[in-house]
């Protein structure tokens, strides 16, 4: 398995520190520069990458370190410098440890894993000669053939990290699938799940048990034509791992919200505010940070924010947005120029536990700020019995139940007021705010029926027809 290694400290590694850290090889190795110079990586004499070191970033949101390594570090921002060890040569592993124990000597912090922090020179002993050089440049990639990118990850917490997020962009650029091969016990972020969900990328679980399986529909995957692909039987049915089964309930719940918000393309937008108000209606606080990729290190700011949408435009930009660590909120943005103004799609999901009450009585509420300042399109409000934590395990989990659907006043104008005001099957839709044009907010339910899904597919329907 890949091994990867991350120092965590007070100050930021500068040019000295990071090339005593690189000397961990001794003498005989080289250091070369990827990906337009974020990458630094120990080399073989032959130049073969052996260590790819990101740049250390500063993250200055409460919680980070713990939420994504489950390692906590002292109160304050915290330098995050990331590791990646070759799997193709033995000493590589040990060779980003001791680049990572180096960096938290000099500086004090931690390194994570603790246990592979050292500060030993290790000596490469590997005849190289006779490994293959990586035939792509992106340096998450361990397998690469015509159909597929591979990445091999053995991190608890398999968050969207900008390795990764670079590894998605390129299998895209080249037409290829990500398919992520990881041991049973590892979870995803929702970020990553988000960025898995259409194939043929594939989060492929390595279970020592039951072979290969996809960790998320369950299928049983094996190797072949250059990629992991379901295995059928006689009948050409896809066969479901025995370890998909579902976890038992613990009673924890996901408030999930998914909505579009549109603004007219003018220099005074501001994006970011209907993701903010959502925080603060529920959860009582804005973001606590944001970011293009996990670790979430920025300090929210809906000013940022906006000002590297607009440098990106008209190619989308996707942002990250975290909570604070008292309660677990976790959102992706998608900012898209189109035609009609500029879009913000938005996935917000908050978890909670057992003995604790997801606050649907406050969505309407929302729902009616968010109309009325912020260009609502379209609410989803779902639950789903899943973790509190956010994470996603390579079990079968239920799907979302809808609670609430919401037609913001321009979507109610375009639809019909008649035909949106009147569902001939119900549901009998609330008006939201005092003008002559308002929202229409549909309650659905209370999240603990299935069924609930008929009635928002009529109603999704009904609409369409109009």
């Amino acid at each position: 398995m890949t091994k990867d290694v991350i120092a965590l400290t007070p100050e930021m590694p500068d040019l000295p520190t990071l090339l005593a850290g690189l000397y961990a090889g001794g003498p005989d190795l080289g250091v070369n520069t990827a990906a337009n110079g974020a990458v630094v990586q120990l080399c073989a004499p032959d130049g073969r990458p052996l260590v790819s070191v990101e740049t250390p970033i500063l993250v200055q949101v409460p919680g980070e370190a713990t939420r994504l390594l489950g390692h906590a570090v002292e109160e304050g921002p915290v330098w995050w410098t990331e590791t990646r060890a070759s799997t193709a040569v033995a000493e590589a592993a040990r060779l980003a440890g001791s680049f990572a124990g180096r960096l938290a000597t000099v500086l004090g912090g931690t390194v994570w894993p603790p246990e592979a922090a050292t500060t030993d020179v290790v000596p490469l002993t590997t005849d190289i000669s006779a490994i293959p050089a990586p035939a792509i440049a992106a340096p998450a990639v361990d397998v690469l053939t015509d159909a597929t990118a591979v990445v091999i990850q053995d991190r608890p917490l398999i968050a969207m990290t900008s390795w990764l997020s670079d590894a998605l962009r390129t299998a895209a650029g080249s037409d290829r699938a990500l398919q992520i091969v990881t041991p049973p016990t590892a979870r995803l972020t929702l970020p990553t799940r988000t960025a898995l969900r259409g194939l043929p990328n594939r989060w492929v679980v390595q279970d020592p048990e039951h072979g290969y399986y996809d960790g998320l529909s369950g299928a049983v995957l094996h190797w072949k034509n250059g990629t992991f692909t379901p295995v059928q039987d006689e009948q050409g049915a896809t066969r479901v791992a025995e370890a998909f089964a579902p976890a038992s309930d613990t009673g924890d719940r996901q408030l999930i919200l998914t909505l579009r918000t549109r603004h007219p393309a003018d220099e005074n937008l501001v994006l970011g505010r209907a993701l903010e108000t959502a925080f603060r209606h529920l959860t009582g606080a804005p973001p606590a940070g944001w970011s293009t990729a996990e670790p979430v290190n920025l300090p929210w700011s809906t000013r940022q924010l906006t000002d590297l949408a607009r440098t990106r435009a008209p190619r989308p930009t996707w942002l990250v947005a975290v909570g604070h660590p008292d309660r677990p909120a976790l959102a992706t943005v998608r900012v898209l120029r189109t035609p009609a103004g500029v879009e913000e799609d938005i996935t917000l999901a908050l978890g909670y536990g057992g003995d604790e009450t997801p606050p649907l009585d406050a969505v309407e509420e929302l729902a009616t700020a968010l109309d009325a300042e912020h260009g609502l399109v379209t609410l989803l409000t779902s639950l789903r019995a899943a973790r509190r934590d956010l994470t996603v395990p390579p079990r079968l989990e239920a799907p979302p139940v809808p609670v609430a659907f919401t037609l913001g006043s321009d979507e109610v104008e375009a639809f019909g007021r008649a035909r949106a005001g009147h569902p001939p099957l119900g549901p009998v839709p609330r008006r939201l705010g005092l003008g002559a044009g308002p929202a229409l907010h549909y309650p659905l339910g209370d999240g603990t029926d299935p069924g609930t899904w008929s009635v928002f597919q009529r109603l999704i329907s009904h609409l369409g027809r109009g």
